[in-house]
């Protein structure tokens, strides 16, 4: 009878212990959104890197956002930084955004 409590009391520490280790700590939380937000994206090198940079900043809404929206976030700026008006800005953000 001893044993077989002292089994299920070592059954229920492992257990205990696998659940701690499974969950994610909020950095890791948000490691995972910026990284899925920067696939949906498709970036690479740089462009990644400076994402992931922003998006884990401590102040960052990005991570809060869905994916759509950041894409919303990143095509609007590099239309800004090409400083578009009018139709060529319109014509620029229907491309960007209908990229995969």
């Amino acid at each position: 009878m001893k044993v077989q409590i002292l089994i299920l009391m070592l059954v229920s520490l492992m257990t205990a212990g696998y659940a701690a280790a499974v969950e994610k700590t909020p950095q890791q939380q948000k490691m995972a959104s910026c990284n899925q937000h920067a696939s949906s994206q498709a970036l690479k090198g740089d462009a990644r890197k400076d994402f992931m940079s922003e998006c884990l900043r401590k102040d960052s809404k990005i991570s809060d956002m869905t994916p759509q929206q950041v894409k919303m976030k990143t095509c609007n700026t590099q239309a800004a930084e090409k400083t578009l008006k009018g139709d060529e800005r319109k014509a620029f953000m229907s491309s960007c955004l209908k990229k995969s």
